[in-house]
């Protein structure tokens, strides 16, 4: 495999997307802006006056892996670009960079998950804030692909726009009630992997199919009409830490005769039944969740798959909450939200395929803006 953050690999992938500026009026190459860009979101730039004011300040540096023949970018050059640039190709670059930097490992777990740029949204021009679908792999913690939700529509159409973009063969697709839709396990099928889908009342016939199964079990102690046992599986875990106890348990079945809806959904071959209790400061809850899926029923393995689904919110959408600021994101310009957050997903990847040094996320931004050769190191994974 290649260098996982060589520079001259992001130059390469980069550089086929079309400029969308007249020709005439370019004082600086894309490949500049983009590259620059990068960098200084790496080094905790979080709008555009910050990018321009890191091009000023690193244009030597910058110099080292591309040309910069016009300087450093201004701020309002750097907004023009993004706002006119097609997120479209930027995000098929992406992808393709990823898929070479980051094998995607047989059985490896990706969760797709959607979150919402809270402050990309102007009144003015009734616009409201944008939506993204990720797709997050599990294993290594990168974000593998990530589309816009129109405005006019919903996760359900964006959903089968990233799974065709993605190589996801072998692998396990964990998606949440939204995702879940017959044409959507369809194609996760036809792509040679599983998936494993949330059930609630948005799809109301095979969520009372499945909920009055597991009730009929239970009643019936896992007992057949001729009190022979029905084929399941059980596995139960255990997290006590920081005041809190939560116990899951998964029951995992494979006889399907007796859930009509089931021959609906191509490629089922178990239905699950999730059941968290969990304590904290003496009070305790207790929730149920369904899942259907393309997997056999190891009540273990599938458990993994969810939990991996869950860490989504910590490990994705935190990070850049917390660390890369998203939330408080105000370019509002064109196309500019959507491309800013593809920038913020290369710019955690490279930190997460960085190996020279072991520290969070936040703590590498920081050390990258402080030092100039970390951030060398952080592009070519190779200690300075």
């Amino acid at each position: 495999m290649e260098n996982p953050a060589d520079p001259r690999l992001f130059i390469d992938h980069f550089s086929e997307i079309t400029d969308p500026r007249i020709h005439r009026r370019r004082k600086h190459d894309l490949i500049d802006i983009l590259f620059s860009a990068i960098c200084a979101v790496l080094c905790g730039a979080e709008d555009c006056v910050a990018m321009a004011d890191f091009a000023r300040g690193r244009l030597a540096w910058l110099r080292q892996f591309v040309p910069m023949r016009g300087g450093a970018p201004s701020h309002d050059t750097f907004s023009r670009v993004f706002a006119l640039l097609n997120p479209g190709p930027l995000h098929e670059c992406f992808i393709k960079w990823t898929q070479t930097i980051q094998s995607i490992t047989h059985g490896e777990v990706i969760a797709l998950d959607g979150k919402t740029v809270r402050h990309s949204f102007d009144t003015a021009t009734n616009k409201s804030a944008i939506h993204m679908v990720s797709a997050w792999g599990a294993l290594n913690g990168l974000v593998l692909g990530q589309v816009k939700v129109d405005s006019k529509s919903n996760e359900i159409t964006a959903i089968p726009q990233l799974i065709k973009m993605l190589d996801i063969t072998g692998c396990t697709v964990t998606i949440d009630a939204m995702g879940t839709q017959k044409q959507i396990a369809g194609q996760i099928r036809e792509q040679q992997a599983d998936y494993v889908l949330a059930v609630k009342d948005n799809q109301p016939t095979l969520f009372a199919d499945v909920t009055a199964f597991f009730e009929r079990l239970h009643k019936d102690r896992f007992l057949d009409g001729e009190a022979e046992p029905i084929f399941h599986t059980r596995h139960t875990t255990r997290d006590a830490e920081h005041g809190r106890i939560e116990t899951r348990m998964a029951i995992a079945s494979d006889v399907l005769d007796q859930i009509p809806s089931a021959s609906q959904w191509s490629g089922l071959q178990s239905v699950v039944q999730l059941t968290s209790e969990r304590t904290v400061s003496g009070k305790t809850s207790l929730e149920t969740r369904y899942y259907i899926t393309s997997l056999p029923a190891d009540a273990k393995s599938i458990l993994s798959a969810v939990r991996s689904h869950w860490r989504v919110e910590n490990s994705l959408h935190w990070v850049l909450d917390v660390t890369f600021d998203e939330d408080q994101s105000r370019n509002r310009l064109g196309h500019g939200p959507e491309n800013l957050s593809t920038l913020r997903h290369i710019a955690l990847n490279l930190c997460k395929t960085n190996t020279t040094r072991k520290a969070s996320v936040n703590r590498k931004r920081n050390m990258a803006a402080w030092e100039p050769d970390f951030l060398t190191e952080l592009l070519t994974n190779q200690k300075v």
